[in-house]
């Protein structure tokens, strides 16, 4: 996660960008920028986001 932000509230806009504009799904995301998704998913769910895969975003 090299290439994202580390505060919580940053890395949330900047995924949720990512996600809305060009990634239909998190799995996507990850795989194209190289990031582990469980390693995103435990960094958001520190601040209390969670990802929502029906509206494709962490909320």
């Amino acid at each position: 996660m090299d290439t994202l932000p580390k505060d919580p509230y940053m890395l949330l806009s900047v995924v949720n960008m990512k996600l809305r504009d060009h990634y239909p799904t998190l799995e996507a995301l990850c795989e194209d920028l190289g990031v582990d998704r469980h390693e995103l998913e435990t960094a958001l769910k520190t601040a209390g986001f969670t990802y929502d895969s029906e509206h494709n975003r962490f909320a």
